[in-house]
């Protein structure tokens, strides 16, 4: 099937468009295909990835508390990319390395250009939370106030309120020879202070940390007005300082490396070794100071100073320092002004028919047929987690064996693990430890785990689990079964319900071996397994993926009729890209849809102008993989955990599955093909490397999302929506 003839998307004067940091370089007349102008930088792309979230945060067709949750969601996105991305690119100058980047750049050099995107981001964030949401909010009785709006009688109260429950927390530190500048902890929000003593004859800097675990909006006499923590605090200064005059007081904020290297092979327990790079990462480097525009230079100099930083690690805020607590406004009991709830849907295999008694368990369903889910539109709970729930209960499971790599804080699924171990059966799990961000909490997991009698594998040296995988062994009357499920997503019953992933549950006995041999490897350490119908990397995913690309080079060769339909969260492998650009060439038809960030320059003549990118931004994150490749016909359609990343193909543990049912197949092609003409989330990457938002069209077709939820309900009524 060729690529449908679909318009160009409707373009207006009022197009939204991301602002470029740097336009990409000049393409030379027949390059090669490794050429550096043929690719843009990975970090300056993720970047323009923020800058579409940052575009929900401004855009009046979302609602209000929605604009104010991904103006935090843009916030948060930002501290890790300088805990990872920029503190990585630091280590990497620190260290002298000079290696370059894929499109031909120093590590010096692209950190320069982050400092050039990053300055107009951050303005841009803070006049969308003054001059946009602010008043919108107001216009809806959600009031956010300064010290100087509020009366006399507010004041006295709200000073009352302070001395209870503020001062007894605060610290304060102060720096002079016998009181040396104390640990600034990551991204905690401080005030600086310059203090004048009468004895004294220069100023003198103290600290105080804000407390803002219990809150940071206050809520004032009248409902739905809040005032920031800092300014009761920073009004109450004095109160901290008795003796002293307080010339400045102004709030700060500091971003510590998370990139730090770890040598897995001389480490004699992983374990031990994650949790001292825990206590590393807390006294980490700086990356990054974001100070109020108003602080002192004097002030400045010092925190420069004392946090060994330059000049060009300052970031100056105008407005709150720290966005992300604005989720905490997000979440407001006013749900007029959210998105409209949305409750996953029981997928009508795991509904029980009215003449069925007893009810059929989820090893009954899956023999009849395999069941492919899509979250958030499919219930996980009445799923997946029913699948673990179920196979802890039975006393037909002999074993259950899965993957966590991240799960929700108060985990059903570990409490079904460990239950069905403390009821004999036996129960593997491999909890990943090097999960960024998740190591402490996966450590308790799997500390838990082992109490109840579980077998924990704290992951392979050198590799990290990513797959996303589950196996339960079944003692069933005709002999022993195997019950897998194979993902796209984490076990993780909360992002369940916000992140897109898609899942197939399946009895097949070729993909239960292939499960079986990679928990062999997994908790056995022997790589060298077979696999029938599972794709696993390292091992050959990437061999795989370059065979099924250039048989879509063979297909048009002969017949005309290449065409790949290619889903992931991000695109930065060079050895693929290559692959693609070579696809384009030979004139295969080459559609991505690429939620975050990527390497390929699209729509370049002689290169690739076969290919077209998209990237679809809205109430879920985007987050399943798709892989389609039209096989002449013949199609071809793989589900899995990994993104077309270097990373994913080469240092981590990931699994890919074919989906063979024909009814499977076709869902996801109309999911795709959806995605490629959504009108209201979708944005196109031109070759220049800008993203434009298209114009919805006049007849107002749902967009993807709202497509995908009508048609979870359409298949719960045994209809399917199509058109």
């Amino acid at each position: 099937m060729s690529r449908p003839a679909l318009e160009e998307p409707t373009r207006s004067t009022t197009t939204y468009s991301v602002p470029k940091a740097v336009a990409p370089q000049e393409v030379t007349a027949g390059p090669a295909l490794d050429e550096p102008s043929l690719f843009f930088n990975r970090e300056l792309s993720w970047l323009d990835f923020n800058w579409r979230v940052v575009h929900q945060a401004i855009d009046s067709r979302t609602p209000l508390l929605e604009r104010v949750r991904f103006l935090a969601i843009a916030q948060s996105n930002l501290d890790e990319f300088f805990r990872k991305r920029v503190g990585g690119l630091k280590r990497q100058l620190g260290a002298g390395v000079r290696l370059l980047s894929p499109d031909g750049r120093t590590p010096a050099e692209q950190l320069a250009l982050i400092r050039r995107a990053v300055v107009p981001m951050q303005r841009e964030m803070c006049r969308t939370w003054h001059q946009l949401l602010v008043p919108a909010l107001a216009d809806e009785g959600v009031v956010i106030h300064t010290y100087d709006d509020l009366d006399p009688n507010e004041r006295d109260r709200l000073f009352a309120w302070f001395k209870d429950h503020v001062y007894p927390i605060l610290t304060p530190l102060a720096v002079d020879p016998g009181h040396p500048f104390p640990f600034i902890s990551n991204l905690s929000l401080s005030l600086a202070l310059l203090l004048h003593h009468p004895s004294r004859p220069s100023l003198q800097f103290a600290r105080v940390k804000i407390p803002v675990s219990r809150g940071r909006w206050i809520p004032l006499s009248e409902p739905g007005h809040f005032l920031p923590l800092e300014s009761l605090v920073t009004e109450h200064a004095s109160e901290l300082f008795k003796g002293a005059d307080v010339q400045s007081c102004h709030p700060f904020r500091v971003t510590r490396n998370a990139d730090l290297r770890r040598d897995e092979e001389e480490a004699e327990d992983l374990l031990q070794m994650i949790s001292e790079e825990l206590r590393e990462r807390r006294f980490a480097p700086v990356v990054r100071l974001e100070v109020s525009r108003a602080m002192p230079p004097e002030a400045v100099a010092l925190l420069l100073e004392e946090l060994h930083l330059d000049l060009q690690d300052v970031y100056t805020i105008d407005g709150p320092v720290d966005l992300t607590d604005l989720v905490r406004l997000a979440d407001l009991d006013r749900p007029d002004l959210r998105f409209p709830p949305w409750e996953p849907v029981i997928p009508p295999e795991f509904r029980t028919a009215a003449s069925e008694e007893p009810d059929p368990s989820v090893f009954q369903i899956l023999r009849r047929r395999d069941v492919l889910v899509h979250h958030p539109y499919d219930s996980f709970t009445g799923t997946v987690q029913r699948m673990v729930e179920e196979a802890a209960d039975d006393p037909r499971v002999l074993a259950i064996k899965m993957t966590l790599y991240r799960t929700s804080e108060h985990s059903p699924i570990v409490h079904a693990l460990a239950r069905a171990a403390e009821r004999g059966q036996q129960v593997a799990c491999l909890v990943e430890v090097t999960a960024r961000f998740d190591e402490q909490q996966n450590i308790e997991f799997g500390q838990v785990l082992e109490r109840a009698g579980v077998h924990v594998t704290y992951g392979l040296v050198g590799l990290k689990t990513h797959a996303k995988v589950m196996l339960v062994v079944r003692d069933d009357e005709d002999g022993i079964r195997t019950y897998c499920h194979i993902g796209t997503g984490n076990y993780h019953a909360t992002t369940a319900r916000l992140y897109t992933d898609l899942g197939l549950l399946t009895a097949s006995r070729d993909v239960g071996y292939d499960i079986v041999n990679l928990f062999h490897y997994l908790t056995g350490h022997a790589p060298e397994q077979e696999y029938k119908e599972l794709i696993v990397a390292p091992r050959d995913m990437r061999r795989t993926f370059e065979e099924l690309v250039e048989r879509e080079v063979d297909h048009q060769r002969r017949n005309g009729n290449g065409r790949m339909i290619l889903k992931m969260n991000a695109l930065d492998d060079v050895g693929m890209i290559r692959a693609l650009y070579h696809a384009s060439k030979e004139g295969v038809q080459v559609d991505l849809v690429i939620r975050g960030h990527t390497r390929l320059r699209p729509r370049l003549p002689g290169v690739s102008e076969n290919i077209r990118v998209v990237s679809i931004i809205g109430r879920f994150l985007e987050h399943d993989r798709i892989y389609l490749f039209e096989n002449a016909g013949n199609t071809e359609i793989l589900i899995g955990s990994a993104d077309w990343r270097r990373r994913n193909l080469e240092e981590r543990v990931e699994a890919v599955v074919r989906i063979t049912d024909a009814a499977h197949k076709e869902r996801l092609r109309r999911m795709l093909e959806n995605a490629l003409e959504d009108r209201r989330l979708a944005w196109d990457l031109e070759s220049d490397g800008q993203y434009r938002l298209r114009v919805p069209s006049p007849d107002g077709e749902p967009d993807h999302h709202r497509f995908l939820m009508e048609n979870a309900m359409a298949r719960r009524s045994g209809s399917t929506r199509t058109e």
